[in-house]
């Protein structure tokens, strides 16, 4: 019968997070049951079984995280026979054999005080060597079998009985080890900061495990500059209720940016390439990776072949990676392929804000909030509603001129988000 191998998916996956187990050894499953959840630096997936039996041998524990291709688990035939992890039955001379930890205990033979001293003490009788005729165990023998206390001065042994402190575990730096009151203070404030620091102390996620590895990337590597632009989001606002009207629910902001994004990288394909030690490879395809907060992390789901989809179609399909984001149910194709990037802070009330580069791409465009603000229009003061951009990119792949004219491009397509149904506009 298989052995459970933690599978590998996507060709950057190297090891993953056994997160829970949906069997118990000794249960039966069949075959395409969901059998574990794990979890990689992008997603949470069930791996179901792929065979039917009995899981005899659960070999990785929920919350470890093994090596792709480790084995965690054992499917056995459902007749019991043994497995190759499956431990064989005892023979006639094992069974023989008793440990000496199972042996009858030895009889007592104590003293009616000694035995009540060892009460009030808890001290095992069975562990006491008597001084008397035939090993009899007198009130000194119970005594002298108590731990030895170590040799500390009066103060600090008030000290140490105010702060519930064992002096078994300080460390005394007097005369033939005797404690101190500063052997007590220094223990006690290693206490503390031992304290202070696991209470601090948050293990990192996967997903944020690979977050601040690809974050030190990119500061290491990338030479970022930020351009900033205000756009008039006026016929932005309009064009969005008006297809909302149309599609019989909420169109979304980003579903109008991606569009108007696909389009300006189609004609600044400097901004949708790859930077390579030997030179710039342009994408042939404009994959749009949106970053997305969810409870495990920050997500960057990509929608392949933005370019190509009508608005509607990218609605749809931002909703439907949204929607596995937040649940950690993204496929690995989800998740890779990205030649650019649109992180949105809107929501939060936040302007501008300079994003960092996604390695190996070359840019990354961050969206603020739309609010209203009083503005010069057409020779008067109007109020109207502005939209913030800010685009990072790296100075490595691109100049500041190209890099300022693909923005400029994407702020006139915002302004006029008609434009996006011409084919040359």
């Amino acid at each position: 019968m298989p052995d459970l191998l933690m599978p590998k998916l996507g060709l950057t996956m190297t090891e993953a997070t056994l997160t829970e187990w949906l069997k118990k050894e000794g249960e039966y499953v069949r075959e395409g049951e969901p059998l574990f959840v794990f979890e990689t630096d992008k997603s949470t997936l069930e791996f179901e079984a792929p065979a039917s039996g009995i899981l005899t041998r659960i070999l990785v524990k929920a919350g470890e995280t093994v090596p792709v291709y480790t084995v965690v688990g054992v499917i056995g035939e459902p007749s019991g026979h043994n497995t190759p992890f499956s431990a064989p039955g005892p023979s006639a001379h094992a069974a023989a054999q008793v440990p000496a930890s199972l042996e009858a205990p030895r009889r007592i033979r104590a003293t009616p005080r000694a035995k009540r001293l060892a009460r009030e003490l808890g001290v095992d009788l069975q562990a006491v060597k008597g001084s008397g005729e035939f090993g009899r165990i007198h009130e000194a023998d119970v005594r002298a079998a108590l731990p030895k206390a170590p040799a500390a001065t009066p103060l600090a042994r008030r000290m140490a009985q105010a702060h519930a402190l064992d002096l078994s575990a300080v460390q005394g730096s007097g005369r033939d080890g005797k404690i101190r009151r500063a052997d007590i203070e220094a223990h006690l404030m290693a206490q503390a900061a031992e304290a202070a620091e696991a209470a601090d102390l948050a293990p990192f996620t996967p997903i944020r495990a690979l977050t601040a590895r690809r974050m030190a990337q990119s500061a290491a590597e990338v030479a970022p500059v930020t351009l900033a632009t205000e756009a008039d989001a006026f016929n932005l606002v309009a064009a969005r209720e008006q297809l909302s009207a149309l599609m019989g629910e909420k169109l979304s902001y980003n579903a109008l940016l991606m569009a108007a994004t696909a389009r300006a990288l189609r004609e600044f394909p400097d901004l949708n390439a790859t930077f390579t030690p030997n030179g710039l490879r342009h994408n042939a395809a404009i994959n749009i990776g949106l970053a997305v907060d969810t409870e495990r992390g920050l997500i960057v789901p990509v929608l392949h072949q933005a370019d190509k989809r009508a608005v509607d179609d990218i609605h749809q399909a931002l909703k439907g990676l949204i929607e596995r984001a937040q649940l950690g149910k993204n496929t690995p194709a989800e998740l890779e392929g990205g030649t650019f990037t649109i992180t949105n802070l809107g929501a939060f009330e936040i302007d501008l804000f300079t994003p960092i580069v996604v390695l190996p791409q070359v840019a990354i465009l961050g969206v603020g909030r739309i609010v209203e603000r009083v503005v010069p229009h057409q020779g008067q003061i109007a109020i109207r509603p502005r939209l913030s951009l800010s685009l990072t990119f790296d100075h490595r792949a691109v100049d500041g001129a190209p890099a300022a004219r693909f923005l400029k491009r994407l702020k006139g397509l915002i302004e006029q988000p008609l434009s996006l149904l011409l084919s040359k506009p």
